[in-house]
């Protein structure tokens, strides 16, 4: 079967119907679960901390729920109207926009704390018209180079993506480093035919001594392992909807959003008290 970059532009491909099965696809939401997992382990964000996170390519927000989970903010970004849609119907906390990201990001300088991508980048290596300014190469700079401009100084952005070549993962390499960024090439299970993963890992600032981490070894991972994480996964997301239905918010969530607020400069956050999380009751 051919691959879906290769059969027509995402927001084509992905329409009502294909949105929905993807979303729904258990298969699908546990290599997105993994991924996330992955690429917030290789991000290295300050432990306990909240960060403002891009979502790059997020799709009907498989991989921004776990961003939520794990306690951090979250903007995406997306080509598909129709896994936008999706997104919206799911009542995700994150922000989203229609976007290109080979037309590049528009984004305020410094806005955010990190930027991960799951299964997007490939997208970019096909040129969807004959038109100069949509060739590959041309489509690539722009995204990285608005990318490296939206990240502050230092963080990192981590983008798993499936190239069918090593002249893929040289190009996208070289252009990124020409944008500005560090870093490079990650590949887990790379002795492995079904679980071996490319992921780009960029560094941004730090004088460029930071170091790109190791890829996992081995021939499939711990795949037990991996099934019992995601289905913890899945049991949070369940009882985070329930509260979510009640109208309950966890007192360490509302803090922890606070606390963002507090350092991307909003004004008139509320002051943590006693009682902040806790059910109110009615005032007749």
């Amino acid at each position: 079967m051919s691959r879906p970059e290769l059969q027509a532009p995402p927001e084509i491909y992905y329409g009502d119907i294909e949105a929905k099965k993807y979303t729904q696809n258990t298969r699908i939401q546990q290599i997105q679960a993994d991924m996330t997992y992955r690429a917030l382990e290789l991000l290295n964000l300050p432990p306990d901390q909240p960060a403002f996170l891009l979502d790059i390519g997020c799709g009907s927000g498989l991989s921004g729920e776990i961003l939520e989970e794990e306690g951090h903010t979250w903007v995406g970004v997306d080509v598909a109207p129709s896994m936008l849609e999706v997104a919206l119907e799911r009542e995700l906390e994150g922000d989203l926009f229609l976007q290109d990201i080979g037309q590049g990001f528009g984004f305020r300088p410094g806005s955010f704390d990190g930027a991960i991508s799951v299964s997007v980048i490939q997208w970019l290596l096909n040129a969807e018209t004959s038109h100069p300014s949509s060739s590959p190469p041309r489509r690539l700079t722009r995204f990285f180079t608005t990318l490296h401009s939206a990240l502050r100084n230092p963080s990192r952005a981590v983008l798993q993506f499936y190239p069918t070549s090593d002249d893929q993962i040289q190009l996208i390499t070289s252009i990124a480093q020409k944008a500005g960024f560090g870093g490079g090439v990650v590949v887990d299970y790379p002795n492995s035919k079904k679980a071996k993963k490319v992921f780009l890992c960029l560094f941004v600032g730090s004088g460029g001594g930071q170091q790109v981490p190791k890829g996992l070894e081995g021939e499939e991972g711990e795949e037990a392992e991996d099934r019992a994480k995601f289905e913890r996964r899945r049991q949070r997301e369940k009882r985070r909807k329930d509260s979510k239905k009640k109208g309950i918010k966890d007192r360490d969530w509302i803090l922890r959003k606070k606390e963002l607020y507090r350092r991307r400069g909003k004004e008139d956050v509320p002051r943590d008290s006693h009682y902040t999380g806790r059910k109110r009751r009615p005032v007749f």
